[in-house]
């Protein structure tokens, strides 16, 4: 993948991968459900889907490998699998 180059604060180059703008329509509650998760992680609605799709790649992968996706409790026991992903 192409990669543009910048200039760091101190002079050196460094690699920004290259982005494509997408363009999504979705419901006003997702969208709100969005904004939310957004405040929470003190980020942008962009970081969320980043987020959200890094995290489906891990559920997709651990489904290949035939793995269980899901919330540990305290003592590493799962306590809910994540299914339909």
């Amino acid at each position: 993948m192409n990669q543009a180059t910048k200039t760091s604060s101190r002079g050196s180059p460094k690699r920004e991968k290259e982005k494509v703008r997408l363009s999504l329509d979705i419901s006003t509650e997702a969208n709100a459900l969005l904004e939310k998760l957004a405040e929470q992680i003190g980020g942008t609605k962009s970081e969320v889907l980043r987020k959200a799709i890094a995290l489906m790649e891990v559920a997709v992968e651990a489904k290949r490998q035939g793995k269980k996706f899901g919330i540990a409790d305290k003592d590493q026991q799962l306590a809910t699998e994540i299914i339909g992903l």
